[in-house]
């Protein structure tokens, strides 16, 4: 299984905020809804065993910390590739799907999902629990007992992706447009056991999805 986590700091929560005629005016959700299809899509087909999960909800940046001191109502949108029906890589497609998901979030109680559509769910988690989800509930179909997931921060200031080895189990924590907050920093620097960088230059988030898909369906760009 390959997960995914974006950070959608600017992104609303509100289902009326989300204009499928101005995607990137909802807080950037344009790039969420790309990370989402670089994640599970194919050319002609979607891909197996990977999950994307969009945490949004408004919280401290490092660049607008002044917005919010609290975090208000934080949501995780999650995609599984293995149960899509009728999702389509276009943004609108899947902007809407995220706003049938905002809209839904009543019913999200506790940390139990609100089944939006076939593949989609909404938790009321954040980040810190959408990670403990995440760590404690993956797993390889057949490996160890004891071999659990690999928690892989994806940053500029990372070691060089081409040097690692490609875990069997990871999840990638990634962030939008923004830098990490400081406390989702201090959270990573605690939880991850790796941090890398796909390459030299500053790429966009679902770039980076691309990048690192190809690292893994590579073996580490050892098979081609």
């Amino acid at each position: 299984m390959r997960q995914f986590v974006v950070i959608g700091h600017d992104a609303p929560t509100d289902p009326d905020a989300v204009s499928l005629s101005d995607i990137p005016g909802a807080g950037r959700l344009d790039l969420l809804c790309r990370c989402v299809s670089a994640g599970v899509f194919l050319s002609h087909g979607i891909r197996e065993a990977v999950r994307v999960h969009l945490v949004v909800g408004l919280r401290p940046t490092a660049r607008g910390a002044e917005r919010l001191a609290v975090a208000a109502d934080e949501f995780t949108i999650s995609f599984d590739a293995d149960s899509l029906r009728h999702l389509h890589p276009d943004e609108r497609n899947v902007a809407a799907r995220i706003r049938d998901a905002l809209d839904a979030r009543d019913e999200a109680i506790g940390h139990m999902p609100a089944d939006v559509s076939p593949g989609v769910e909404l938790r009321r988690m954040g980040l810190e629990a959408t990670l403990d989800r995440l760590l404690e509930g993956s797993g390889a179909a057949g490996a160890p007992a004891d071999a659990g997931p690999t928690l892989v921060q994806l940053h500029e200031d990372g070691a060089p992706l081409v040097e690692a080895a490609p875990p069997s189990d990871p999840v990638f924590v990634l962030s939008d447009h923004n830098d990490f907050a400081p406390a989702e920093r201090d959270l990573l620097a605690d939880r991850a056991e790796r941090r890398v960088r796909v390459g030299p230059k500053r790429l966009h988030a679902d770039h980076t999805v691309s990048v690192v898909h190809n690292w893994l369906d590579t073996d580490g760009y050892a098979s081609y």
